[in-house]
């Protein structure tokens, strides 16, 4: 099933345009634990019979034509170009060996760039045994590609059930998605909310043009962030926790999830002794903008009035950081009810759908470099980004491989990254 109905070269989206640009150049990884040893033989008919047909975009690569624009045009696919094992000699053979091991080339991969003459992914097979699993998978996609909801339901599809590998993996369900236009449902509330989007949005002009985040031991300030050494940290948690803290404050999973990474980063800044917090530090939440949040076919997502359509389908939401006083006693629930009303108040605004607008003006107006240089101030002027998947909601094999653990994260931005898969 291809992206586009006709096999001719189509032109990037504008958000795509912007992520493939000399300022903005970010992949998605996505790491996916092996129970057993990797067999490679095993991996290769995958990736040709079922991720390549998957979207054209898996297979073509991005060119620029006569008028200056960027358009996918399809080439042929070497698996040789795209499928890299890498090889470690040592006597020491151990778990904390590999454990390193794993550390550092996750961190070298996550440095380098894909040559544009093939298409913009690439399959990693770790197949030395860690801590953690019997080998490792690492995709490794261009973010022009499309988001990280498009992947997900690229990987959902090309996995199968561990219990009856006939029947279709199932989907995770998902409420729809609220409006994204912000419209209140009830008349009498349309005042207050255009009040309050005129001043989201004002605000939100000035964090991406004027004010950027002071600096902080979670922010530097330096614009070439994304291109230094990082340091891939991955953190579970007991969704049965989770769920508890849920249940009892009335909020949803992402709210708690979200007050615990600003509750980790409030401890954080206190380990480094970071007194100043006169400054107010941002993060950048994506908010899917597609009708519908729950996983569909990837045929379904390729169809002309799709409710899910591939892509990179998203907005950036502003959510301030709690900043507590000094004297202030910490008390964890109280990030969770924070991160809730700032993320809902977002959520509801006009500011959000107001941004995309201004995207789409910039960029026909001034054209494509403004626009990327917009997206580009709205991400350098935030401390951290924070983006959810949904995984499998059932223990699935790839390529006949019994999965144990799955985690993704985005590199090549201008600050810290944080990336939430629940399952």
């Amino acid at each position: 099933m291809n992206c586009f109905e006709e096999d001719v070269p189509m032109p990037l989206s504008p958000m795509a345009d912007y992520f493939s640009s000399s300022l903005i150049n970010v992949f998605v990884m996505a790491v996916v634990e092996s129970e057993i040893p990797i067999d490679e033989s095993k991996v290769l008919p995958l990736l040709k019979n079922k991720l390549i047909p998957m979207c054209s975009r898996f297979s073509s690569i991005m060119v620029t034509v006569k008028n200056g624009k960027k358009v996918w045009k399809q080439v042929d696919v070497n698996l040789k170009d795209h499928v890299k094992i890498p090889k470690f000699t040592s006597n020491n053979r151990t778990f904390k060996l590999y454990d390193e091991c794993f550390d550092e080339y996750m961190e070298k991969i996550a440095m380098e760039q894909i040559r544009e003459d093939k298409p913009l992914w690439e399959v990693h097979l770790f197949k030395y045994p860690t801590s953690k699993c019997e080998g490792t998978f690492i995709f490794k996609l261009h973010h022009a590609l499309g988001d990280g909801f498009s992947f997900m339901t690229t990987f959902l599809s090309i996995v199968e059930s561990a219990d009856n590998p006939s029947i279709p993996v199932k989907f995770p369900s998902s409420k729809s998605s609220t409006s994204t236009n912000g419209m209140p449902k009830q008349l009498s509330q349309t005042a207050s909310v255009m009040f309050k989007s005129a001043v989201d949005f004002g605000w939100s002009l000035l964090k991406n043009s004027l004010i950027p985040d002071q600096q902080t031991p979670l922010r530097s300030g330096h614009e070439d962030v994304g291109f230094r050494p990082m340091r891939i940290v991955n953190v579970s948690l007991s969704l049965d926790s989770i769920k508890e803290v849920k249940n009892k404050l009335k909020v949803s999973v992402n709210d708690v999830l979200v007050g615990a990474i600003f509750l980790g980063i409030e401890l954080y800044m206190k380990a480094k002794n970071h007194r100043s917090r006169s400054g107010e530090s941002t993060a950048l939440v994506l908010l899917n903008t597609r009708k519908i949040r729950a996983y569909i076919p990837a045929k379904e997502m390729h169809a002309t009035n799709s409710t899910a359509p591939w892509g990179n389908r998203f907005h950036f939401m502003h959510v301030p950081l709690p900043m507590l006083s000094h004297n202030k006693k910490l008390n964890p629930l109280e990030f969770v009810l924070d991160a809730k009303k700032n993320i809902n108040r977002q959520r509801n605004s006009l500011a959000v759908p107001m941004t995309g607008v201004l995207l789409r003006f910039l960029n026909q107006i001034k054209g494509p470099q403004a626009a990327t240089q917009y997206v580009y101030k709205i991400m350098n002027n935030a401390s951290l980004s924070i983006s959810h998947m949904v995984g499998p909601s059932e223990k699935v094999t790839l390529a006949n491989h019994p999965i144990k653990g799955i985690y993704f994260m985005t590199v090549g931005l201008s600050q810290v990254s944080s990336q939430i898969l629940k399952q």
